[in-house]
């Protein structure tokens, strides 16, 4: 990958001497952009995210290397009256959308808070950046929103939905489908290195489970590189090249270690809910084109009517405030046809098991 710094050239429009607001941004994600971001020039990067120990720590960080062209905000992406003021304030002219709720299994327990993250949350996100003529919105998209299994996925796909359907010549919103961020909270790398240096055993889910799998530097640069690229609505994926085993994973960090595969047990634990053997970075109703990056490809995906897309919304926005969660699951089976929920959520809702497909 070219390293950011370049691509950030022709993004003097988006960046350089510009207000750039960070969802999410103490987030692995957020917090590496946030920093790319001030290198680039801007004047002013809005830190927004929910978390106080999230966002003091990037606040510490940016501080303690001596910027002070960022701000830290404390709040929620579904705080309409505090998007208001800050828009109104600041007037960024792009948003970087990193926030959402992303652990699968613990979104499974979850259900109702994941959606009202990742689905209300970008609604109202993309609804302040129109009312305030916010030029550009890129969400971090997943490649679990390809034939989702979880929630977190279908929210996500519904959530792209939401970004298509809003997007208007002066507020051009997009969406970045990106796989697993190695080294990132959560992920299987920290996770696998502390079980080795505890002597094991480390657990994998399924011997033939596998991921795509992206460093944090390679994710920044496709992040701007989208921003750069993108003078329209449009769902990317970028070019990612095989998935990875995540056996073969945990056996490469056991030699990284100097361990032996005698000295360090693997454990198959079984497909957590939610979860699946493999991703897909398309559904098999989508379509691909190019883009002048080569690193990047467009998504032809299906849309749902407008109406319907808005009378689901407000179903979804309904149900979760008092806290429903069986419209809320067939909602997003009847937007996003290819999710099957977990048998977590079906054995709770069975009524919801005729509205799925069998894989």
């Amino acid at each position: 990958m070219n390293d950011a710094r370049d691509l950030l050239n022709p993004l003097n429009r988006t960046t350089s001497d510009k207000t750039v607001l960070i969802t999410g941004a103490g987030g692995c994600i957020g917090s590496a952009l946030a920093k790319e971001v001030l290198r680039s020039g801007a004047k002013l990067v809005l830190l927004l995210d929910q978390s106080e120990q999230n966002l003091y720590e990037i606040h510490t960080e940016l501080s303690a290397s001596g910027s002070s062209g960022h701000l830290p905000i404390l709040g929620d992406i579904s705080d309409k009256a505090l998007l208001d003021e800050l828009f109104e304030k600041h007037r960024p002219h792009a948003i970087l959308h990193a926030a959402a709720f992303k652990h699968v299994p613990l979104m499974e327990a979850n259900p109702i808070a994941v959606i009202r993250n990742n689905v209300l949350g970008t609604r109202s996100l993309a609804d302040a950046a129109l009312r305030h003529r916010i030029p550009q919105l890129l969400m971090v998209s997943t490649d679990k929103a390809v034939n989702p299994r979880s929630v977190m996925g279908a929210s996500k796909r519904v959530s792209e939905m939401i970004l298509l359907r809003l997007s208007v010549p002066d507020t051009c919103m997009s969406a970045l489908r990106l796989g697993n961020v190695l080294g990132s909270t959560g992920s299987v790398v920290p996770l696998f290195q502390q079980q080795i240096a505890r002597g094991g055993p480390i657990t994998v889910t399924h011997p033939n489970s596998r991921r795509y799998f992206l460093s944090l530097r390679d994710t920044v640069d496709l992040i701007l590189a989208a921003t750069a690229l993108i003078a329209d609505a449009a769902i990317l994926i970028p070019e990612l090249g095989a998935p990875v085993r995540i056996l073969d994973l945990a056996n490469k960090l056991i030699r990284e270690a100097g361990r032996g595969s005698d000295e360090i047990e693997i454990v198959f634990t079984g497909l957590r809910p939610g979860d699946k053997l493999a991703e897909d970075l398309t559904s098999a109703a989508e379509s691909l084109e190019p883009t002048t990056d080569p690193r990047l490809r467009k998504v032809n995906a299906p849309r749902p009517a407008p109406q319907r897309l808005d009378s689901a919304i407000e179903v979804i926005s309904e149900n979760v405030r008092v806290r429903n969660l069986a419209p809320l699951v067939e909602t997003l089976c009847n937007l996003v046809p290819e999710y099957q929920p977990s048998d977590t959520l079906q054995q709770f809702l069975p009524h919801i098991a005729s509205l799925t497909r069998q894989p």
